[in-house]
């Protein structure tokens, strides 16, 4: 055996530590590790942009709960993965990114695609290191791998010059292998704090369980069920919470959320955070005097935006709700309380207007009634409540409007833009999916997996971030299901009729400052399932109901990437807002009932 070069250790050493997967663009120098580790039978998925294969390995971190590894080149390669990075920090994804550089020996000489990685990524990970020699890679690789998973998940990264990656071990004895990381150790809450937490929920008239994505992450959906089941308790699942508790659990209201924030008055939050998603934990959206019980496993979480660090728990949600759950004994929220009426009353009212909206079958068909039609269909070919359906979705008004039409029964399958709302993860996410459920020995999985099917909801300016990625997915053969929901613009189109936009388009190019087509601007009717046939797909366009039903069966069960352009209402005298930006904020009182 020849002595390993520095690729072949750095392959070798991310196989030690139970890679199977790798995402990534490979160029010089890169391109000897990934095939190296392609020799030593890791998976390697090329993509057509380093923003959305470390979108897909933040993700696939998420998903298998370990870190995923993304692999680029150095310069413009790491500036265009630093998008990754940032998704993964703010939504507490794992990732270890790895990315050549330029030989040391030409530092600050303007070398080929030369930048200072470590001082630029330094602040925005967790850790960043360059290993000094070729017997220290397996070391600094593990310990990185580990940092980026341990605690708060986050990003470590490891720049790897191109005269290490091309070096050669002159005494292989010195290059120790790495070796798996286990599991992290796990905290749960003292006896006296739990004491407190506990007659606070007995005594609360409204309470509320909130379920993150951190709970989903920590496979905590055992516990937090059981404890759902013996209490009573209601609760409100975030967007990626999903699936925790079966959506369709009586004591879900997502669908009277309005009602369920303004009247609790003990909030239990699993894994979520206090931000805009929540709307801080502010009136008027929130009660005033309502009370956060945050658990989380990072320690600068606790006390943020709830008024009351004092009700924080730090630790594994899974052993902290198990605790939990044990200390309540055979209590249970009665379920006839006014709280429980005024949550019943606003789900009958909020269910029957949405099922109105859906109901309206006009053309250009409107989103909701778009959306019940691939949901009805979907269910048609999986039950409601089987797991076998991964939902990716992206877009404003895509995912604000697909997250309650669309159930889901178990966690980990809906990703979406996230804490960092960031537009352009889809195609990435539903790479990392294929990869992280249908892969022939996904991370963290054992024995034979059921296949899932992943859908993605794109909005069409979403879609357009990332759409070359329809050809990442040709290309390894995922039969990943594409809905675009083209309404020609971001938010909203121009108009609904294909010669008004035209005369628009002609007023723009005529430079007149008024008239013209505006910043939220797409172009007309696009077909971006064309995008689908041109790389070996199948594509579709729709415009009816009865169209999108046929499309989205055959598109179901072909065994490749198919791209459905579903044509829907512009929307266009719809005003522009934001949910959490609520008006006359009201400041919520601070204290505490213990």
């Amino acid at each position: 055996m020849p002595p390993p070069t520095g690729a072949h250790i750095i392959a070798r050493s991310l196989r030690d530590l139970g890679v199977t997967v790798i995402f990534g663009i490979v160029g010089i120098p890169v391109v000897e590790i990934a095939e190296e580790a392609i020799n030593l039978g890791i998976r390697f998925i090329g993509f057509r942009n380093e923003q959305a294969a470390s979108y897909a390995a933040s993700a696939y971190g998420y998903l298998t709960g370990r870190p995923g590894i993304c692999l680029v080149v150095g310069g413009p390669g790491v500036l265009h993965g630093m998008a990754g990075i940032g998704n993964a920090n703010v939504n507490a994804f794992p990732l270890l990114l790895l990315a050549g550089s330029s030989e040391t020996n030409l530092v600050s000489r303007g070398a080929f695609q030369e930048l200072d990685a470590i001082s630029l990524l330094t602040p925005h990970t967790k850790v960043s290191l360059r290993p000094p020699s070729l017997e220290s890679i397996p070391d600094i690789i593990q310990n990185i791998y580990r940092i980026s998973w341990y605690g708060r998940p986050g990003t470590g990264f490891v720049d790897l010059p191109a005269d290490l990656i091309k070096g050669v071990a002159e005494d292989t004895e010195d290059v120790a292998p790495a070796s798996p990381v286990p599991d992290a150790p796990k905290a749960g809450v003292e006896e006296a704090r739990m004491f407190k937490i506990v007659q606070l929920i007995k005594s609360a008239k409204a309470p509320l369980v909130v379920i993150g994505k951190g709970a989903a992450y920590a496979k905590a959906e055992h516990v937090i069920r059981d404890l759902i089941d013996k209490t009573n308790l209601p609760f409100l699942p975030t967007p990626m919470g999903k699936g925790v508790v079966a959506d369709s659990h009586p004591a879900n209201t997502a669908s009277a959320r309005s009602t369920a924030l303004k009247e609790a008055d003990v909030v239990l939050v699993l894994g979520a955070r206090l931000n805009w998603i929540l709307h801080f934990g502010d009136a008027p959206k929130w009660n005033p005097v309502a009370e956060f019980v945050q658990v989380d496993i990072s320690a600068e979480e606790i006390g943020s935006n709830s008024g009351n660090p004092e009700l924080g728990i730090i630790g594994d949600i899974g052993i902290v709700i198990s605790q939990l759950t044990s200390a309540l004994g055979s209590w249970s929220y009665q379920t006839s309380t006014p709280y429980i009426q005024h949550l019943s009353a606003a789900k009958s009212k909020n269910e029957a207007t949405a099922a109105s909206k859906a109901s309206n079958s006009r053309t250009p068909m409107s989103y909701a009634h778009a959306f019940t039609t691939i949901e009805r269909t979907l269910h048609s070919l999986r039950p409601p409540d089987d797991a076998g359906i991964v939902y990716v979705s992206e877009g404003a008004n895509t995912m604000d409007i697909s997250r309650s039409i669309f159930p889901v029964s178990h966690p980990r399958l809906r990703l979406d833009a996230g804490t960092y709302a960031t537009m352009g993860v889809g195609l990435g996410y539903a790479i990392a999916a294929h990869a992280a459920y249908n892969g022939s020995a996904a991370e963290g999985q054992s024995g034979p997996q059921e296949r899932k099917k992943v859908v993605c909801l794109e909005g069409d300016s979403a879609f357009g971030f990332s759409a070359m990625e329809v050809e990442t997915m040709a290309r390894y053969g995922m039969d990943i299901l594409i809905f675009v929901i083209n309404n020609g613009g971001v938010y909203h189109g121009d108009s609904d009729d294909g010669e008004s936009w035209l005369e628009l388009q002609g007023k723009t190019l005529e430079g007149k400052s008024e008239g013209g087509l505006r910043s939220t601007s797409l172009g007309w009717e696009v077909g971006y399932e064309k995008i689908a046939e041109a790389c070996g797909g199948k594509g579709y366009l729709v415009r009816t109901s009865e169209e999108l039903e046929r499309a989205t069966r055959e598109g179901f069960r072909e065994g490749r990437v198919c791209v459905v352009n579903v044509i829907v209402e512009a929307g266009k005298g719809q005003k522009l807002e934001f949910g959490w930006q609520a008006s006359g904020k009201e400041k919520r009182k601070k204290g505490s009932k213990l």
